[in-house]
C-alpha cells in the first residue's frame, strides 16, 4: 500500500474536516455581511438580508461588505492552493508566495505598469500574473545555488532577501512617481476593502486555468513527494509537473494580488494547517486549503474592520501579525514537517 493511498477511515475523517470548515466559512461569510467599521450595525445588516432595511444599509451590505467577502473567499482558496503548490514543489514546508518573493514581485510588476500608465484591470491581473512568475522563477533559481534548496530556512532567508529587495523597489517607485502611490497606496499593503465583482470577474479565466492545472498535477505531484525516481516510474515527468505547478501559482498568486494587493502568509499557514489535519497527501491538502483558506481571510478581513474601529486596519497588516508567530514556530520546531 502506497503513502499516498487513503483509508476509508481517513476519508471520512477529512470528508467531516471538510463539512465543518465549509459550515464555519458560510457562518464566516454571514458575519461579515453583517460586522463592519460604519454606522450600519448588524441588525440593520440583518433586516437587508430579510429584504427590509433602509436605503443606506442596503448600499453598504450590497455594494460594499458583500464584493469584500467575496474577493475574500477568492483570494483566500488562491493563496492557500498555491502555497501547497509551492511547497510540494520545492519539498519545503517553509516557502509561501509572499516569503519566496512571489508576491512582492507581483506587487513591483503591477506599481511598475501603473506607473507607465496601464490601469486596465485585466492588463493589472496580466502584469500582476508575470511578475509572480518571475518572482517565483528567481526564488527557485536561487534555491539551486549553493544548496540553498536544501535547507528551509536558508531558501527563506534568501527568499526574504529578494521580497525584501523587491519591496524597496517598489518603494522608490512610489517616491518618484506620486500619481502611483495615490493610487495604490492602500493596496500595497493588501486590503479587499473597496473591491467591487468586476475586479473579480476578471481574474475568472486565470482561476480557471489554474484550478485546471492543478487538478492534472495533484496525482503528479503525491507521486512526485515519494522520490522523482518513483514518479517516473510510474509514467510521470517531474520537470513537466513542476513547471506546471510554477504556472499554476504564477496564475493564483498574480490574480489575487492583482484583486487584493501582496496579502503575506496566508499561504504557510493554510496548507500547514490542512497537512495537520488531513496528513501528507498533497491532494488531501489541496482539497482542505479550498475552505481553509477562504475561512482565514475572511476572519481576517472581520477583524480588520473592528480592532480599530471606527477605521479600518489593512487586511495585509492582520495576516502578518498572525503568520509571523506561525512562522517562527515551524522555524523553532526540533523537526520541520516532512513534504
Amino acid at each position: 500500500m502506497s503513502k499516498t493511498h487513503m483509508t476509508p477511515l481517513g476519508s471520512r475523517r477529512l470528508m467531516l474536516i471538510m463539512v465543518a470548515a465549509v459550515i464555519l466559512l458560510g457562518l464566516a461569510c454571514f458575519l461579515s455581511l453583517l460586522v463592519g467599521a460604519g454606522s450600519v450595525t448588524p441588525a440593520d445588516a440583518f433586516a437587508v438580508l430579510l429584504g427590509q432595511g433602509t436605503t443606506e444599509a442596503q448600499f453598504v451590505v450590497g455594494e460594499l461588505r458583500l464584493p469584500r467577502t467575496l474577493v475574500a473567499v477568492v483570494v483566500g482558496a488562491a493563496l492557500a492552493v498555491s502555497g501547497a503548490l509551492l511547497q510540494a514543489v520545492t519539498r519545503n514546508p517553509l516557502a509561501e508566495p509572499g516569503l519566496l518573493g512571489v508576491s512582492a514581485g507581483s506587487a513591483f510588476a503591477v506599481a511598475l505598469a501603473i506607473a507607465l500608465g496601464a490601469s486596465a484591470a485585466t492588463l493589472k491581473i496580466s502584469v500582476a500574473q508575470f511578475g509572480a512568475l518571475a518572482g517565483c522563477l528567481c526564488a527557485l533559481g536561487a534555491a539551486r545555488l549553493r544548496g540553498v534548496g536544501d535547507d528551509p530556512v536558508r531558501l527563506v532567508l534568501a527568499g526574504a532577501a529578494l521580497s525584501s529587495l523587491l519591496i524597496a523597489l517598489t518603494s522608490l517607485l512610489l517616491l518618484i512617481d506620486l500619481g502611483t502611490a495615490d493610487e495604490i497606496r492602500f493596496w500595497i499593503v493588501g486590503s479587499v476593502a473597496g473591491r467591487n465583482l468586476s475586479d473579480l470577474i476578471d481574474t475568472i479565466p486565470s482561476l480557471l486555468i489554474a484550478g485546471v492545472v492543478t487538478v492534472l498535477i495533484a496525482r503528479p505531484l503525491a507521486a512526485l513527494a515519494l522520490g522523482e525516481r518513483v514518479a517516473v516510474g510510474l509514467g510521470h515527468r517531474p520537470g513537466l509537473v513542476r513547471l506546471l505547478a510554477i504556472l499554476a501559482v504564477a496564475l493564483l498568486v498574480g490574480s489575487a494580488t492583482a484583486v487584493a494587493g501582496p496579502i503575506a502568509f496566508v499561504g504557510l499557514v493554510v496548507p500547514f494547517a490542512a497537512r495537520a489535519l488531513a496528513g501528507p497527501d498533497i491532494r488531501r491538502t489541496l482539497w482542505l486549503c479550498l475552505p481553509l483558506g477562504p475561512l482565514v481571510v475572511v476572519v481576517a478581513d472581520i477583524l480588520s474592520r473592528l480592532v480599530v474601529q471606527p477605521s479600518e486596519l489593512p487586511l495585509g497588516v492582520l495576516t502578518a501579525m498572525i503568520g509571523a508567530p506561525v512562522l517562527v514556530a515551524v522555524v523553532r520546531a526540533r523537526r520541520l514537517p516532512t513534504l
